[in-house]
């Protein structure tokens, strides 16, 4: 995934980038061209989270739920 793929994704600003993962500005800002696998997985996590009915999730797979609630913080 490259760096303008995943700020189209969260929302289409380095700013809305930087908010929708809680990190800074300078952070998104910073990113290379070809993210990383972990830049990826939060850019991932962060747009599943949103889509996914966590307490469904949590009553069906405790344990899925988890590591989704885990990756998306990371």
């Amino acid at each position: 995934m490259t760096k303008t793929q995943a700020i189209r994704l969260l929302g289409g600003t380095v700013a809305a980038a930087a908010a929708r993962l809680k990190v800074s500005y300078q952070a998104v800002n910073k990113w290379p061209t070809e993210l990383p696998p972990r830049i990826e997985a939060r850019v991932v996590a962060a747009i599943a989270y949103e889509k996914l009915d966590l307490p469904a999730l949590l009553g069906a797979a405790p344990e899925l739920a988890a590591q989704v609630q885990e990756a998306s913080h990371a």
